[in-house]
């Protein structure tokens, strides 16, 4: 197949730091070019891939995430292209989407974000425009009515990442990813301060979240029980997540998949979650990890982390969350996406 890749224009593929979609892009991107199918990439000029590599921005705009100029510049550049394509696999905002029913190569569109009333108000207007696909049934069940061409979990290659077993694991908890309240880094801090464990921070502050940084973070960081290394490179990640005892995911918001839990697991550390949106679908609660309520079940559940094996956390991933499953399953929308437009 001919397939138009569209990634965000904001972060670059695949991302030196914080980034989820684009590390499913890159992923995705390159594992189906190994399986023969001609791709080509619309995303930031520093990306790297195997396919063909389209740009309008020389660099990465993280500094303008969200401002619909640039979504719309690179949106535009790939659907004026549609013709020399069998697919588009939309996996950016909001602005691809009105426009699908406007050109005959079909649009499968990731929904990587949450719903809000107003999203499923968008994509009801909307429904049969492009071909959706969730990313986890809990995503899916927010906004049903819809044309949905299937399900496909988000992947990591198991094999980039270490694995330590338990027993040589560090003496600190992790809490990682976009700084933000949703995300739940002040519960995280009170769980390690009521425990008296010792809690490494680290991820992206974005200009948005700077305050929240500010008031509720950065007092409580002391370098001691409490560290934030901020932005971390893929080598320190790997580190940081391998020798973790737990990661915490306090999430305070319905996460429609949460990339960072299995990359977790994928490392033998054990997950610890509050079972917002998808964090059930992810975490088998008792064996890779557990689900839990609130801040006393957080705390309780550090009690518990021998129980799980860290073998287990690994082999989970492996089974469910493999490069080669998402491939898969999306070849599979394809197919059924391109001999649905054959039919019409």
């Amino acid at each position: 197949m001919k397939i138009a890749m569209l990634a965000p224009p904001w972060i670059k593929i695949p991302p030196a730091g914080y980034g989820g979609i684009e590390w499913v892009v890159y992923y995705l991107t390159n594992e189906l070019v190994e399986r023969g199918h001609d791709v080509t990439l619309f995303a930031s000029g520093d990306s790297e891939t195997k396919a063909g590599l389209v740009s309008i921005f020389p660099e990465q705009l993280p500094d303008r995430i969200g401002e619909t100029l640039y979504d719309v510049r690179q949106t535009a550049d790939c659907l004026l292209r549609a013709d020399e394509f069998d697919i588009i696999h939309d996996h950016s905002g909001f602005t691809a989407v009105p426009f699908a029913t406007l050109i005959k190569t079909p649009v499968v569109h990731t929904l990587h974000g949450p719903f809000s009333e107003d999203v499923c108000s968008y994509y009801r207007q909307f429904g049969n425009s492009a071909h959706y696909v969730a990313i986890s049934e809990y995503q899916r069940s927010c906004c049903p009515n819809i044309q949905y061409a299937g399900t496909v979990y988000n992947p990591i290659d198991i094999s980039s990442w270490p694995f330590v077993e338990k027993e040589d694991k560090g003496d600190y908890l992790l809490a990682f990813g976009r700084l933000c309240a949703d995300k739940g880094f002040h519960t995280a801090i009170e769980v390690a301060k009521r425990t008296g464990q010792k809690l490494v921070i680290a991820g992206a502050i974005q200009h948005q979240s700077r305050d929240y940084y500010e008031t509720v973070i950065r007092p409580h960081i002391d370098g001691e029980q409490i560290s934030f290394v901020g932005e971390v490179s893929l080598t320190e990640k790997w580190n940081l997540f391998s020798k973790a005892k737990a990661f915490l995911f306090p999430i305070q918001w319905p996460e429609p998949f949460g990339l960072v839990m299995i990359e977790a697991m994928a490392t033998g550390t054990p997950v610890i979650s509050f079972p917002e949106g998808a964090a059930p679908e992810v975490v088998v609660d008792g064996v890779t990890g557990f689900m839990v309520k609130n801040v006393d079940e957080m705390v309780a559940a550090l009690d518990r982390i021998g129980e799980i094996d860290a073998k287990a956390c690994r082999q989970h991933v492996q089974d469910k969350f493999s490069v080669s499953r998402c491939t898969d399953g999306y070849e599979r929308v394809y197919e059924k996406v391109l001999e649905k437009q054959g039919s019409c």
